[in-house]
């Protein structure tokens, strides 16, 4: 005797208990957004910065794709284009990957810059510059 087969719309497993009560599925869906949003945020802010800017952003994408399809299409679709974009930078010669980092170089110290950095790590070493001081969050 053969088991039956599940029907398509039945769950197995932990996530059965919130689909059985559109109350909690209801919330589950709104925390999984709303984490899986706070990720995805910090992981775009840290992209154009050392460390694993874009890793953070597929983790978030990942989180989100377990309750949105939309977020499983968009994660598939910056999969593709950043391994695109990978492979064309090996490509290039030394010069266009130079030219790459040197702008990544130009974003980091430009955000250092406007969020007051260099005039914080100067007072550490009495320098007193003006020059240092953002135009956004100086003291001047």
């Amino acid at each position: 005797m053969t088991k039956p087969k599940a029907k398509p719309t039945e769950h197995k497993g932990w996530r059965h208990w919130f689909h059985r009560n559109p109350a909690l599925n209801l919330a589950y869906r709104i925390g999984v957004g709303v984490i899986g949003g706070i990720v995805l945020i910090a992981g775009i802010i840290m992209i154009p910065y050392p460390g694993p800017g874009w890793l953070v952003v597929f983790a978030g994408l990942a989180i989100l794709a377990t309750e949105f399809e939309w977020a499983g299409k968009v994660l598939k679709f910056a999969k593709r284009y950043y391994d695109r974009w990978v492979e064309w930078l090996k490509r290039q010669p030394s010069w266009v990957r130079g030219l790459v980092m040197a702008g990544v170089c130009a974003i980091v110290l430009a955000t250092c810059y406007f969020l007051n950095v260099f005039a914080l790590v100067g007072g550490w070493f009495g320098l007193d510059w003006a020059w240092l001081q953002s135009p956004i969050f100086g003291s001047r």
